[in-house]
């Protein structure tokens, strides 16, 4: 029987309130698991997919280095961007409107236990919903995400990962550039990484994309890969 995963989508929602909504589930899922480990229930963790765009922000993970905000506190606010250090693996990015944002909080013991593989599985999604309007994405060894023309002196990052992961429950997630302005990343080293440039859907086509047909396309590809359904 394939795992069952509850699908919500958040429209767009402030980056903080999300993150702490994500901390919820996140922590109810680790619980549940526990007691039933302990024999004190036989229910499983309940799996949760979050797909939402969020206001202008900066995100800087635990691994991550502050000088890779290019920009101080006054810029950001006259940018209407706000500014957060956080708990995923990674380093800086950007997130903001016409940006695809997925929260996938999965028990991965009733998947695999393989973050590798779970970062493998994620961008693998990526790449086949990017397949389906004309766009040829690929990884490149040693980086996370999924690039354009990779391994090349043109490869450029169109979709950003960064994931937490505690007893094999995830949270944190990925970042699909669909239609976002491309100028906010000018304001970092996007993910901290010096020497590549960062494109989106939007200009990799040249026209705006139907954000819904791209959302509607990486739920179901992401359903197709781990092998769920949704209830």
């Amino acid at each position: 029987m394939k795992n069952q995963v509850q699908f919500i989508d958040l429209g767009l929602k402030d980056y903080k309130e999300t993150w702490d909504y994500q901390e919820i589930l996140f922590k109810q899922s680790i619980q549940l698991k526990i007691k039933h480990r302990d024999g004190l229930t036989k229910d499983l963790p309940n799996h949760k997919l979050i797909f939402c765009e969020h206001p202008h922000v900066y995100t800087l993970g635990k691994s991550g280095s502050e000088q890779n905000l290019l920009i101080g506190e006054a810029i950001l606010k006259q940018k209407g961007a706000t500014y957060y250090k956080i708990n995923r693996g990674g380093d800086i990015t950007y997130h903001g409107p016409g940006q695809l944002v997925v929260y996938p909080i999965l028990d991965l013991d009733q998947f695999f236990t393989d973050i590798h593989k779970y970062m493998r599985f994620l961008e693998e999604a990526v790449i086949l919903t990017i397949a389906e309007f004309g766009i040829h994405g690929e990884r490149i060894t040693g980086c996370t995400g999924v690039w354009i023309d990779g391994n090349t002196p043109n490869e450029r990052k169109i979709c950003a990962m960064g994931v937490k992961s505690s007893r094999w429950v995830t949270m944190h997630g990925l970042a699909l550039n669909v239609n976002p302005d491309l100028d906010y990343f000018e304001n970092i080293v996007p993910c901290g990484i010096t020497d590549k440039a960062v494109t989106s859907m939007e200009q990799e086509l040249g026209e705006k994309i139907n954000f819904e047909d791209v959302s509607l396309s990486l739920k179901q590809n992401l359903a197709k890969v781990f092998e769920f359904d949704y209830q």
